[in-house]
């Protein structure tokens, strides 16, 4: 897959307080640096409500389309988060 890097790679906040917008992105790539599955959560902002829930495999990468309002944070902080633009 091709895209730009939208800014620096961050380690997923593990509560919904801390819940990243990860440098307010549309397009986020979310890598699972483990080999444990853990849950990765979606909010309307940090602290707000549920947008939407996956699970992602140890070693699995997906890209996550989000509002730029909406924030992220995982089950665990080997859940690591990267904006990043596939429009290019």
């Amino acid at each position: 897959m091709r895209f730009k890097l939208e800014g620096a790679q961050i380690a997923a906040p593990t509560t919904t307080g801390t819940a990243s917008t990860v440098e307010n992105g549309i397009e986020v790539s979310v890598y699972n640096n483990s080999t444990t599955a853990y849950l990765v959560t979606v909010v309307t902002a940090a602290s707000g409500s549920v947008v939407g829930t996956i699970t992602l495999g140890g070693g699995e990468r997906e890209v996550i389309v989000k509002d730029r309002a909406h924030a992220i944070f995982a089950a665990n902080a080997a859940v690591l988060l990267t904006s990043i633009n596939t429009r290019v």
